[in-house]
């Protein structure tokens, strides 16, 4: 088993979660686009994710980018039963959505380390994506 300073440690999760934030987003911007056919949402969660691409460029991340070791990784071959179970294209919407959020918030908290600005920039972008879950739920509904 390899081991890492706090440092090298650091940037592999800011790295995994840059990454997993960004696809989760992705997802979820996929579905407002061709199942909900909503322009709105669909350009909130586009902005989020660049957004999100943009504080990957600061020089205080830049240096994260590709630290992952996912060959050693043991995170990679634990999986829930759970996330094979999708009986609906909303439950893939809303699996990626808390995914996006819970990587939103590990950022916001390791950013802390490296870039405060950064952070409370998370911290915005997380309780953007509180509201626009809010959104997507209510447009989900009335549509049945």
């Amino acid at each position: 088993m390899r081991h890492y300073t706090d440092r090298q440690a650091v940037d592999r999760i800011i790295d995994a979660n840059l990454n997993r934030v960004q696809e989760g987003v992705r997802v979820c911007e996929e579905f407002t686009r061709f199942i909900l056919n909503n322009s709105a949402l669909t350009k909130e969660l586009k902005h989020i994710r660049h957004r999100i691409s943009a504080l990957c460029l600061l020089p205080a991340f830049k240096g994260c980018i590709g630290k992952r070791d996912t060959e050693s990784d043991p995170g990679t071959t634990i999986h829930h039963p759970r996330e094979l179970k999708r009986a609906r294209p909303s439950d893939i919407l809303f699996a990626n959505m808390q995914r996006a959020k819970e990587s939103v918030r590990v950022l916001e908290e390791f950013a802390k380390l490296k870039n405060k600005t950064a952070a409370l920039q998370f911290k915005k972008l997380r309780y953007r994506l509180y509201v626009l879950e809010q959104k997507i739920r209510e447009r989900i509904e009335r549509i049945g």
